[in-house]
């Protein structure tokens, strides 16, 4: 499948985990070393003496990243720093030296793009200060042309389909007639022309295939399900051919056609706990299962770029494992994996298949990406993302299931300070502070491999422990559908179990236990203080939900389609059980209960957990005389897109943390001058910020 094929998974309209999940918390800044003491246990010498990540190493721009080849094989393209701001950079793929720069981002990153089909344009989408109202942009590779495609104010693209057979056009969804739902439109890629395929009235997303004919309407059922129909001569059936009900909501989804659109592949978890990958015979509706799993959900799959045949599968347990069912995949695949260590995967094909854009996470050493020439059977060096950590100590993680008080197993990820583990077994000598990070969704995940946080809180001289809780996606629907109406319950009940796990295991030390995260995780942060304020010695909450009511009402329009999957997995707001199920999950009514330091960031423009809910929890606190520090960022979303503001932000919770737990800090010195980072409150709770901030 093509470059562009892959971009259609990422912004298609698949019906499956809509979440409030985090898109990423990506910064970085500079250091210095200096000798801490913690209550309850003493560093170490080697913790002392490792050498402090400088911020900005970690979460500042990346040299490169995202590299790419065309279809053709004549062109590499990667996304590197122009003037400070990510952009998007061309080679002949003979000449990687002749590199140039073909956007002019000058304030908000390019953060994904993509190749045509005919490999003449390079595509990427961009909002404005993270309304997530992403527009499609197009680079014209001869002239260098650069051109707005969807023209349109207060409208999200997505890609609905594209093509290995018409290489000039794509189906794009357009929600500028309607905010809640997407018109499909036929959009050449050259010339910018836009042909109306269907006016959508009520349907969730949609499906083509090769020759850019829908397939497929999906809508959400009464039950909170999916119903499946049929597209025949631009018309959507009466009947769906394909039902799920609400437990199957997030784990049952088509992935694509062949080629030829006489399979459609599925991820199926129906009558059956974990997702499976089948085989539709589209003619007779005849399923071949392709491939299973019992602990895991069926994730990825790699597709032959002529065919659309599926040539290996993956599956993401504790760590991902890919299995090929094509012999040549599998050589290719097995001759990697001898040669790379840690994870690798395959960011890009040629349409001949003989050249691949293979990335390597060894864990304690930065990304390194290569070109792999599978005829000649060579691996050329790309890049290597972050050169600035060679050499930086890099801890590695560790992977663990931590036993719920009801059984359940939680799949999870322990990185450790330097020094505290000597004999490697995943166990400190002596208990050290602990930050206990919490995944956003929460039908999300978290995962093995390289994780900015973990590093810096690790060189801190942190554990950091990531839990993968009930309702985390990718384990079976029994494990996800647990969580169903659990907020600030089970869920909550599963990270408490996790925190005296990792005190009970000598981890962590008794009241040296911090909480933090990003969206459900800033939720889960606050839920932390509030419904448990003995358990946590302080917060740092990301863009989290205060109050679950106006969570509920203010979801973006495009969202309203599938608002049955937050009723019935979070609780109707227009039941009065419902209400009262979100009010008491609610850390605002709780917000007087909070007595540990809590240290609160939000992005003003963000569509799905709205300025007010950090507003509105900073107002209780204050009004009940609670200390509470507040960092407000008017030109970002849901997380952070700008490196100045990711480096600001870091450096201001990790000198909280030193406070509260006892870490090593960099210091602040003028970090927050070149981002936008205004304290609406607390400046004093945090070292060196006051006076600092907006």
């Amino acid at each position: 499948m093509s470059n562009i094929s892959n971009t259609v998974r990422l912004l298609g309209t698949a019906v499956a985990a809509t979440a409030l999940c985090l898109p990423g918390l990506v910064s970085a800044d500079p250091a210095t070393n200096h000798k801490t003491t913690i209550s309850g246990a003493s560093m170490t010498t080697t913790q002392e003496q490792a050498p402090i990540i400088p911020r900005d190493h970690l979460f500042g721009n990346p040299t490169r990243a995202q590299g790419q080849i065309s279809p053709d094989g004549k062109w590499l393209s990667w996304l590197a720093p122009s003037k400070g701001v990510l952009n998007i950079w061309v080679a002949p793929a003979d000449d990687p030296d002749a590199a140039k720069v073909v956007t002019n981002a000058v304030e908000r990153p390019i953060r994904q793009h993509f190749w045509a089909a005919d490999a003449k344009s390079i595509g990427y989408i961009q909002d404005k200060g993270g309304d997530e109202n992403f527009l499609l942009y197009r680079i014209d590779i001869a002239t260098g042309e650069e051109r707005l495609m969807t023209p349109f104010e207060n409208t999200r693209v997505q890609i609905v389909g594209a093509s290995e057979t018409i290489k000039d056009k794509i189906l794009v969804g357009l929600n500028n007639r309607d905010p809640q739902f997407h018109d499909v439109h036929l959009l050449d890629m050259n010339t910018g022309e836009m042909e109306p395929v269907f006016e959508n009235t009520s349907y969730a997303g949609f499906m083509a295939d090769d020759t850019l004919t829908l397939r497929m309407a999906m809508r959400q059922n009464e039950a909170g399900g999916t119903d499946y129909f049929r597209v025949t001569d631009g018309k959507v059936e009466e009947e769906p051919f394909e039902t799920s009900a609400m437990e199957d909501s997030l784990t049952t989804s088509p992935v694509g056609y062949t080629t030829d659109g006489s399979v459609l592949y599925w991820l199926d978890s129906r009558g059956r706990n974990t997702a499976a990958l089948y085989a539709q015979d589209t003619a007779t509706g005849e399923r071949r299962l392709i491939a299973e799993h019992d602990k895991a959900d069926i994730g990825g799959t790699m597709r032959d770029p002529k065919t659309g045949e599926v040539e290996a599968w993956s599956v993401n347990y504790l760590k991902t494992e890919w299995t090929a069912t094509d012999p040549d995949i599998r050589a290719s695949l097995d001759w990697l994996g001898e040669r790379l260590d840690g994870e690798f995967g395959i960011s890009s094909r040629t349409d001949d298949d003989m050249t691949w854009i293979v990335w390597n996470d060894p864990l304690t050493a930065p990304t390194a990406t290569y070109i792999y020439d599978r005829k000649a059977q060579t691996l050329t060096p790309f890049y290597v993302s972050r050169p600035e950590l060679e050499g930086a100590p890099l801890q590695p993680m560790h992977t663990i299931e931590i036993t719920s008080r009801d059984g359940l197993t939680l799949p999870s990820y322990l990185t450790l300070p330097p020094g505290s583990d000597e004999d490697g077994d995943g166990r400190p000598e002596s208990p050290v502070p602990m930050v206990l990070l919490v995944h956003g969704g929460p039908w999300a995940r978290d995962s093995y491999g390289f994780d900015a946080i973990h590093q810096m809180l690790a060189n801190r001289g942190y554990a950091v422990l990531s839990v993968n809780f009930r309702g985390s996606t990718g384990f079976g629907k029994d494990f996800l559908n647990a969580a169903n109406k659990q907020w600030g319950l089970k869920m909550h009940d599963d990270l408490i179990d996790a925190t005296r796990w990792a005190i009970g295991e000598g981890i962590a030390g008794e009241d040296q236990v911090a909480i933090m995260g990003g969206s459900y995780g800033g939720y889960a942060t606050l839920a932390g203080l509030a419904f448990t304020p003995e358990t946590f010695a302080c917060g740092v909450d990301i863009v989290g939900p205060s109050n679950l009511e106006t969570l509920l009402s203010t979801i973006p329009p495009y969202w309203a389609p599938m608002v049955k999957i937050f009723h019935e997995r979070m609780g109707n707001p227009e039941t009065e059980e419902g209400r009262a199920l979100l009010r008491a999950a609610s850390p605002l009514y709780k917000a007087d209960r909070i007595t540990k330091p809590l240290l609160i960031a939000q992005g003003a423009n963000d569509p799905r957990v709205k300025q007010a809910e950090s507003d509105q929890i900073v107002g209780a606190m204050k009004e009940a005389g609670i200390p509470v520090t507040y960092v407000l960022y008017p030109d970002e979303g849901h997380g952070f897109a700008r490196p100045e503001n990711s480096i600001a932000f870091f450096a201001i919770a990790e000198n909280f943390l030193a406070e509260c737990l006892g870490g090593r800090a960099e210091p602040l010195g003028d970090v927050l001058a070149p981002s936008s980072a205004q304290i609406v409150e607390g400046e004093e709770h945090v070292k060196g910020l006051a006076g600092v901030g907006g």
